[in-house]
């Protein structure tokens, strides 16, 4: 079975949120291996086009423009950061098909549709962020008050997630004392060992005198009270009532437990002020307003000994082929796009092109009068999970205490984003309305407009990712990153690092590196 079938699975047995820890235990979560690449040694001479303006593209031209070489950058939008990209009030955006969206965000709300976290293990992307100035904050990704959800547990009641995390580790240490106390664990441990592990087990879980998960100081300590503890004559907490595990064990929700443990997902994680384009804006700003040439449709990409020549169109005035030309091209074009472009280079890389799928993914942007989910549930960023289509919601970090926020109302992969990719955008945000409702109520009343971005109606990426199996990785994946002639390719699909903007930036650092050797060595490999 390959690890695709195997993950569409997950995510049609267990929903959105048990295939998204399936991804990330599959090798699509990794450390970056990113250290500050000293400068390009020798002068670089001569031409080079990058296609694409996102992180990859922008690195590129970034240091190969530091260098010494002559860079232009042909980007299809009419911005630059491809996929880091924050859609805020008043912005337009038209997917494929010709749905057309116009943000309304308050002023100083705002959406990012692609990457919005950072982890801090990311050093690359963390790397240009300190050398370019720009601000970051903490992006809370554990929420222990936010919710786990399922349909079919509980009438369809959410249970926080500090409930279940305690339920879960309380019944486990409960059995496990249990069974050393009948000697099972004679023979794996000296009784000097399960004394202490006795006591751990106390304080892991929760548990009484005699070692049990029951309604108590111990396990409210760890689940919370079902009346918190006060001041005066009506201080004393009320204790709450923990659930057994094989209810806990019998509603599925602990599959969605694993998520928040992913190297990728522990603390602390950041983001920019303000959105996450600020990391492409500082790009921008680094190039110069020249180096980018927008609106820039390539249609061909051929090269010769010599150089390359690249024929794009404006896509304001289509129909009229214009032609770029370069000593050296580095193409970070997705390969959903690159596929359907004749381009000169050898039969293995073109097979190598051709070989990788993108996964779905679709995303909702959601505005409310009020921050309920603040003021009513204490929930102050991190993340809900459930098992309906959305697969969770986003609580933002930034603007705590602020009159309105947007929520990330539907986080979609594999079969529901497919579902959601299929609906038109307005379709979308309803759709995200109804079945967000079933874990906060407040929803439809205070409610007041939303934005969707389905990655496969994207026409730029026409996809979220590229999607490596293994096999397509052992047979294609050294094709697809080295030099051809003048011509090398970069970008999350030519990394180990899929879906994450380290894998652009280690992806271009890699290319250009193998650009410059072959160009000081007087074009030779």
């Amino acid at each position: 079975m390959s690890r695709r079938d195997l993950l569409r699975m997950i995510g049609v047995a267990g929903g959105g949120a048990l295939m998204y820890q399936a991804m990330a235990n599959l090798g699509f979560a990794a450390e970056s291996t990113y250290r500050r690449p000293p400068p390009l040694q020798g002068t670089g001479k001569g031409s080079v086009l990058v296609l694409g303006a996102g992180l990859a593209g922008l690195v590129a031209a970034y240091e190969l423009g530091k260098a010494g070489y002559k860079v232009q950058v042909l980007e299809y939008n009419t911005r630059a950061g491809g996929r880091n990209w924050t859609l805020r009030g008043g912005d337009e955006y038209t997917e494929l098909g010709g749905h057309k969206q116009t943000c309304q965000f308050d002023k100083g709300l705002y959406f990012n549709p692609g990457p919005w976290r950072i982890p801090y293990h990311h050093t690359g992307v963390l790397d240009y962020c300190h050398q370019f100035g720009v601000q970051l904050e903490s992006f809370v990704q554990v929420n222990h008050n936010a919710y786990m959800h399922s349909p079919d547990y509980a009438g369809g009641k959410p249970m926080r997630q500090r409930e279940l995390v305690a339920d879960w580790h309380g019944g486990i240490a409960e059995l496990l004392a249990k069974a050393s106390g009948k000697g099972a664990l004679d023979d794996m441990a000296t009784k000097e060992d399960r004394e202490i592990l006795l006591e751990s087990l106390r304080q892991f879980g929760g548990l009484d005198n005699q070692f049990r998960y029951v309604m108590g100081s111990a396990s409210s300590e760890h689940r919370g009270y079902a009346k918190e503890p006060g001041g005066g004559p009506d201080g004393k907490p009320g204790f709450s009532k923990p659930v057994g595990i094989s209810e806990i064990l019998n509603s599925r929700l602990w599959k969605q437990l694993g998520m928040s443990s992913l190297y990728e997902y522990q603390t602390t994680l950041m983001q920019p002020v303000g959105g996450m384009d600020a990391i492409g804006k500082a790009f921008v700003r680094e190039l110069g307003p020249q180096a980018i040439t927008y609106n820039s449709k390539v249609t061909a990409i051929a090269q010769d000994d010599h150089g390359v020549t690249v024929t794009y169109e404006d896509t304001t005035r289509p129909g009229q082929a214009k032609q770029a030309k370069a000593d050296w091209c580095v193409c970070t074009i997705p390969l959903s796009i690159l596929s359907q472009i004749p381009i000169q280079v050898s039969a293995e890389k073109a097979a190598a092109i051709s070989a990788v799928p993108y996964m779905s993914s679709a995303k909702v942007g959601l505005q409310f009068k009020r921050r309920f989910w603040e003021t009513d549930e204490r929930i102050y960023g991190g993340i809900s999970t459930t098992d309906l289509p959305i697969g969770m919601i986003g609580y933002p970090t930034h603007g705590i205490g602020s009159a309105k926020g947007v929520l990330l109302g539907a986080y979609a992969f594999f079969m529901e984003a497919y579902e959601f990719t299929a609906l038109d955008p307005a379709t979308r945000v309803a759709k995200a309305v109804e079945y967000g409702a079933q874990l906060h109520p407040q929803y439809k009343k205070e409610f007041e407009n939303g934005i969707s971005v389905a990655w496969h109606r994207v026409p730029s990426t026409l996809g979220c990712f590229g999607w490596w199996t293994d096999e397509a990785r052992e047979k294609h994946y050294a094709n697809l990153c080295s030099l051809d002639g003048r011509i090398v390719l970069a970008g999350e699909h030519a990394s180990y690092l899929p879906a994450w903007q380290e894998g652009a930036i280690l992806s271009s650092l890699a290319a250009i590196g193998q650009l410059h050797r072959k160009a000081v060595a007087g074009g030779k490999a």
